[in-house]
């Protein structure tokens, strides 16, 4: 079994775009995904697009072959819709039609546009990746919900607001020189702390920002990138995805996301690879506490370690496995339907020494996604290696 080759990726900038539609910032992506990658746009076989609100946000659904036309294609289209997981789903797809050969080439990707809509509309868009039945009606919010998943890790584990803050105060760093990014800005552990209260223990800066932005990527078959001579070094060499119930309160445990962890069990064996091997990562942060929860599932730590890593300096650039070198959700932005593969696209630009941040990890071999959706209900693995 040949492992599929990303051929070209790329990402609009994150961040507001209240002059565009979603096709055209499809378009930008999708097009310049195309143009990196070498290969025909004739060539393409189907694209997999991953979206999650595009009813909501622009009064638009069957965005499938919408977004083929953006780019220019007339071939089969398919919208994806896992919550912030969508475009992790999409590429899941991807790679396993490219691997039981029904398609050579796959253009995949995803795109929201969430500011239009202002914070309360999408804040209410958003909660209905929540069981609405029995969280939406009675008033809960994701920031409510990450928080009550923090209020359950403090007490199981420990840890502080202050741990927390650490993880944001990082991830800001890395997006610094990160152009793509919604928020290059400098933060301190104090201005976190100081931040305004959202749902205790998160404030402010805990949350990742409400953002525009799309991401595109070419995958290819092994044996297409060699037949047409492509520069594609970077494959995809594991996928993985589980479920768990999507209400809070039919969990047992609140403090871990077991979808994940399903999810990274199934990848690394796809891959023959274990947790010792991944240099770096890219995971779902959409609020601080979730990075420590991503971190432990895909087994850089133990259950109730990861808490302390970004403070101890682990996770950072100068550390032993960097995490969210592109600034995270936290700061790079999280359009939600584009997030799974604009991890994608770091961690190739990683693993080809193209990323502004390469060179914090300049000999990795292995980078891993980690995509979730909702309180990580549906939960996507991907591992991309290096091969000659």
């Amino acid at each position: 079994m040949s492992d599929p080759r990303v051929a070209g990726a790329s990402v609009t900038r994150f961040g507001k775009h209240p002059e565009r539609t979603g096709r055209d910032l499809f378009a930008e992506a999708g097009l310049a995904a195309l143009d990196r990658s070498g290969v025909p746009a004739d060539d393409v076989d189907a694209l997999y697009y991953g979206n999650f609100m595009g009813e909501i946000a622009e009064h638009q659904g069957h965005q499938g072959p919408l977004m083929a036309e953006a780019v220019g294609l007339t071939v089969p289209a398919t919208r994806y819709e896992a919550a912030c997981a969508s475009s992790g789903a999409a590429i899941r797809d991807a790679v396993r039609a490219i691997r039981n050969g029904e398609q050579e080439v796959v253009l995949v990707g995803g795109m929201e546009r969430m500011t239009n809509v202002g914070t309360a509309a999408a804040t209410d868009a958003l909660a209905i990746a929540a069981d609405d039945l029995y969280e939406v009606r009675a008033g809960m919010t994701f920031p409510a919900a990450y928080a009550l998943m923090a209020r359950s890790y403090f007490d199981e584990h420990g840890g502080t607001r202050e741990d927390l803050a650490h993880v944001a105060v990082k991830n800001h760093e890395h997006a610094l020189v990160n152009d793509n990014a919604q928020l290059q800005k400098e933060i301190s552990v104090d201005e976190v702390l100081d931040a305004p209260m959202v749902a205790e223990p998160l404030g402010l800066y805990d949350a990742c920002p409400i953002t525009d932005g799309a991401s595109a990527a070419v995958l290819t078959s092994e044996d297409y990138a060699e037949r047409h001579g492509l520069d594609a070094p970077v494959a995809v060499t594991g996928t993985g995805q589980d479920g768990d119930n999507l209400a809070l309160h039919d969990r047992q445990n609140y403090a871990a996301t077991p979808a994940a962890a399903g999810a990274v069990a199934e990848a690394y064996a796809d891959a023959g690879i274990d947790a010792d091997d991944v240099d770096f990562a890219e995971v779902h942060d959409c609020f601080t506490i979730a990075e420590v929860l991503a971190i432990e599932s895909i087994g850089l730590y133990e259950p109730g370690k990861g808490i302390s890593a970004a403070r101890e300096g682990e996770t950072t650039r100068h550390g032993e496995t960097p995490i969210n070198l592109s600034g995270g959700l936290k700061a790079k932005g999280h359009p939600v339907g584009a997030t799974g593969v604009a991890q994608l696209v770091t961690i190739t630009k990683v693993l080809e020494g193209t990323h502004a941040r390469a060179d914090a990890v300049p000999a990795a071999d292995v980078g891993v996604a980690h995509n979730a959706g909702g309180t990580a209900a549906s939960a996507t693995i991907h591992v991309f290696e290096v091969k000659a």
